[in-house]
């Protein structure tokens, strides 16, 4: 139905928004410059080699927390990224020592 319209129906929206329709006006900014869901935030994170560096990781965000520097609801969701690196360290470090015990076998 509404196939071959979409450039005469975006030029109508933009028309009344130029003309002072709130309703258009918003329509046409909510395409133009979305509402972001999440916000990156930035502090400093020492490197990640070890699954023990993940301590000095989660204490640096623990430290960011503390400081205001991040919130703890985006604190959490760091924390989880943190814990699932870990893991992923800590399979690849169990693969590397069976890879070398088999080696020695």
């Amino acid at each position: 139905m509404l196939q071959g319209e979409h450039e005469a129906l975006t030029r109508k929206a933009i028309d009344r928004a130029l003309e002072g329709d709130t309703t258009a006006l918003r329509l046409c900014l909510d395409r133009i410059a979305p509402v972001r869901k999440e916000a990156p935030i930035t502090f400093e994170l020492p490197p990640i080699e070890t699954a023990a560096d993940t301590v000095a990781a989660s204490s640096a965000l623990l430290a960011s927390v503390a400081a205001g520097d991040v919130a703890l609801d985006e604190a959490g969701r760091a924390m989880a990224l943190l814990t699932a690196h870990k893991q992923l360290v800590e399979t690849c470090d169990l693969e590397s020592r069976i890879a070398a015990l088999e080696a020695k076998g």
